[in-house]
């Protein structure tokens, strides 16, 4: 892939964002979702490629942009694989939490893991505790590898996990293991990723969430030489059949970094609200700043973007019909 087309990423995760951002604390994630749905949709329309989003907002019935299989660019250039969340952390955003993200990944043709919307359980560290990592093994036996890795004790290290009922017995496990926890309400890419960033305090990555996250999750670990291992967890027969369809032939294999994201593979992050990963979207009158994060797994080059976006020189984005404006048209009022 052209490196170049890192820079037009934060461009997508930064129109997003502003979208998103004018919802912040609103009280509706489906607005805030879908502002930003719109804004990266119009954004992704006018870059050079032949996209095919591969993970993405749904399958065709169930999203109306943004879905699985969609086209997306002016249909030039080169052949680009999507896996994108146009809001990670949809009720963070609307709540005005912190931590909430518009996320976009891209790789050559075949290089991303089609992942059904289902769950997978994960394991995920940063590159001090690679290849330690089995998730095949109980939590207090990885927690052990990775202190043994660290040279520290089991009390030394922090987990993160979803603050959900069905981590119930995983996070008895953690705290009977004597290892500390951060629970968290939303967004485990960004859970992911904190555990490559040395001045957040998290070790490891642990428990159950959406595994297109855990897509979008691996393309930024292999940036950053982290380590992920993930296993999809089937709800019902419909969703294995579902999978079946998208070419998952096993539907008990354990996949490693590698097997979820290959190749060469750009991550791009745009904060919403304020975070310990990027700083949230500023408005102040007639603008507005924007902290990005773009990273390329060839190089590990990883670019942190402070931006200032002038809407009196560029006011808006719009759909071709004109009808979501990103910053100060009636859609955001």
């Amino acid at each position: 892939m052209d490196k170049n087309l890192a820079l037009e990423m934060t461009r997508v995760t930064e129109a997003a964002a502003l979208a998103a951002a004018r919802q912040m604390g609103r009280g509706s994630s489906e607005k805030a979702d879908q502002v930003a749905v719109d804004a990266m949709r119009t954004a992704l329309n006018t870059m050079s490629i032949k996209g095919t989003v591969v993970i993405g907002e749904g399958e065709r019935d169930e999203a109306p942009m943004l879905y699985i299989g969609e086209k997306v660019g002016v249909g030039d250039g080169p052949e680009i694989d999507i896996a994108l969340d146009p809001l990670e952390g949809t009720t963070v955003c609307a709540t005005g939490k912190e931590n909430s993200l518009t996320v976009i990944a891209m790789a050559d043709t075949g290089n991303f893991l089609h992942a059904p919307d289902t769950y997978m359980w994960k394991i995920a560290v940063g590159p001090d505790a690679r290849d330690v990592i089995d998730i095949k093994r109980s939590a207090t036996q990885n927690l052990v590898a990775i202190a043994e890795r660290k040279r520290c004790e089991v009390r030394d290290l922090t987990a993160i996990i979803l603050n959900r009922p069905r981590h119930e017995k995983l996070i008895t496990e953690v705290r009977q293991a004597g290892a500390r926890i951060r629970l968290i309400d939303d967004g485990d890419v960004s859970a992911a990723i904190a555990t490559c960033e040395e001045d957040s305090g998290i070790d490891v990555l642990l428990g159950s969430g959406g595994a297109p996250e855990g897509v979008l999750a691996a393309a930024a670990l292999r940036c950053l030489g982290g380590d992920m291992q993930g296993k999809l967890m089937w709800r019902n027969a419909e969703e294995q059949d579902r999978a079946k369809k998208m070419g998952i032939e096993d539907l008990d294999r354990i996949y490693g970094l590698k097997d979820l994201a290959k190749g060469n593979v750009m991550f791009a992050a745009t904060g919403v609200t304020t975070g310990t990963f990027l700083k949230g979207v500023r408005f102040y009158g007639g603008g507005a700043s924007t902290h990005s994060v773009v990273m390329r797994s060839e190089t590990g080059t990883v670019r942190y973007i402070e931006a200032t976006h002038d809407f009196k020189r560029k006011p808006f984005y719009t759909t071709p019909d004109g009808s979501i404006y990103l910053h100060l048209g009636e859609e955001n009022k």
